[in-house]
């Protein structure tokens, strides 16, 4: 791990991320790890889908992991100004200065969805004093590399084991408290509610929490560009039109409209 981190620090940002999505699609086919556990929880949110669609949105998922998996273990290489810079557009951040202007505090929820890690990291670049609830990872020694990585970016790390008596100091103290809740573990108090439909064991702390201390939940999700999606499928179209040429629709003007900055020999051939 510390030798493949050391090379992908040597790359890129975009090309390092690339690598991670070969990594991640390298977890779905061959090495099948989870395969059948994805695939029918995908079937099942998504009953329309065909099973080719079902095995093609699995593989984007592999993809996506493996990607957010390489961008958290490189966060500590952006520093706060370059991730801020990596975020395009942000909305509804004026909710969170006035909460957090009012000094009591905030809890914050997301989600296993887009890069949490990100969405975290980027509130504390941001200059928000925040505690992230984090559970222990198996491999002992990666988990310490990604508490550092998190306070290096500014985040303060609290273990799960610790949450109960860290978060009411902390929301005392005007901070706020980041919890990824859609995960019901034991030893965690939880509730049953709906997710696509079937009920799912979720954990209550941050709704009791919130309560108990009278400050708003704020849900947070960091999801990536959709010019990224349109990318991908347009790198997809150019591979097929490269194996069968003369079946692409040419009589168009594909490159009719471009950004002013083109340079000149990029511009619209047809023009």
């Amino acid at each position: 791990m510390r030798a493949t981190i050391a090379a992908l620090r040597a790359m890129s940002w975009d090309a390092a991320c690339k690598v991670g999505e070969r990594l991640g699609e390298l977890g779905y086919r061959p090495l099948g790890i989870r395969k059948r556990v994805v695939e029918r929880q995908i079937a099942a949110a998504f009953p329309d889908l065909t099973p080719e669609a079902v095995v093609t949105l699995a593989r984007e998922s592999y993809r996506h992991l493996g990607r957010t998996f390489i961008e958290t273990a490189l966060l500590d290489k952006l520093g706060k100004d370059g991730l801020q810079e990596l975020v395009e557009t942000v909305d509804g951040w004026e909710e969170i200065d006035d909460v957090m202007a009012k000094g009591k505090g905030a809890v914050m929820v997301t989600g296993h969805i887009g890069n949490w890690e990100l969405a975290g990291a980027y509130v504390a670049a941001r200059g928000i004093p925040l505690d992230a609830i984090v559970r222990g990872m198996a491999n002992p020694l990666f988990d310490a590399y990604i508490n550092h990585t998190r306070e290096e970016i500014g985040m303060t790390v609290v273990h799960d084991s610790e949450a109960v008596r860290r978060t009411p100091r902390s929301l005392r103290a005007g901070r706020a408290v980041a919890f990824v809740a859609d995960q019901g573990v034991m030893g965690l108090a939880s509730t049953f509610v709906p997710f696509f439909g079937r009920p799912a064991k979720t954990p209550r702390g941050a709704a009791v929490f919130a309560l108990r201390f009278e400050v708003p939940v704020i849900f947070v999700v960091a999801l990536r560009d959709v010019d990224a999606i349109v990318t991908n499928f347009t790198e997809h179209l150019e591979k097929w039109v490269r194996t069968v040429p003369a079946q692409y629709f040419w009589q168009h003007r594909r490159w009719r409209r471009q950004p002013p900055d083109t340079p000149p020999e990029l511009r619209d051939p047809s023009a």
